[in-house]
């Protein structure tokens, strides 16, 4: 609050009820006033204050909406702090949209994790995908490189690409020196990367394990 501004009263008040003990021991509703004052001021009168006024925008992008209601089977989702894929639970968790920098960076997080769940058994069964998976290892890296590979070519679809493209390519750069630059793993990651974007825009390859159910059961 600047030195010397002046706030203004502003008074809060209504009728409510309780219930209360009567003189012959027997309970009844009696009315009360309830009032309450504050003193309020401009956020003009404030300093260090004007940031709120500077939140990203909040509004969902229409385009990359589409790209995520139209994923067939989808993941549940749940509001968390972290961004997040739970294999065990088939369940995606996101913070809310304003703790990001952008709602491109929103998107391109929420892509990632989808691509995480296209890994699940009962989509594309991705390989070695439920098995245990040591941060940092071969097949960590390989699974962080095709989540991101994903999210960057969704982010294209949804043409929001160059709202995301330092983080994304900083992002692979990283993984990819941790496979030593593999140039077999990188091929095989985007492969894989193509295949759960299909799949999360409706174009489920043939040799999903979820088609190959529905071939048998027809």
């Amino acid at each position: 609050m600047r030195r010397g501004e002046h706030g203004s009263k502003i008074v809060f008040w209504k009728f409510d009820t309780r219930e209360a003990e009567t003189a012959d021991g027997e309970t009844a509703e009696r009315k009360f006033a309830f009032l309450r004052y504050y003193t309020v001021f401009n956020l003009e009168q404030t300093e260090g204050l004007k940031a709120l006024l500077e939140l990203p925008s909040a509004f969902p992008i229409e385009s990359a909406e589409s790209v995520v209601r139209g994923m067939p089977s989808p993941p549940s989702f749940e509001q968390d702090s972290r961004a997040s894929y739970i294999p065990s639970r088939d369940v995606v968790t996101m913070p809310s949209r304003t703790a990001f920098d952008s709602q491109d960076e929103y998107y391109s997080t929420l892509f990632h994790e989808l691509t995480h769940a296209t890994g699940h058994p009962k989509r594309l069964g991705r390989e070695a995908f439920d098995s245990s998976q040591q941060f940092g290892s071969e097949s960590y890296s390989k699974e962080e490189l095709i989540a991101e590979m994903g999210s960057a070519m969704l982010c294209a679809v949804a043409g929001i690409e160059q709202g995301t493209l330092y983080n994304s390519a900083a992002y692979l750069k990283s993984w990819i020196a941790r496979l030593k630059a593999d140039s077999r793993l990188v091929i095989s990651a985007a492969s894989a990367a193509q295949k759960a974007a299909d799949y999360i825009r409706g174009e489920s390859p043939k040799d999903s394990p979820a088609r190959k159910r529905e071939s048998y059961a027809g």
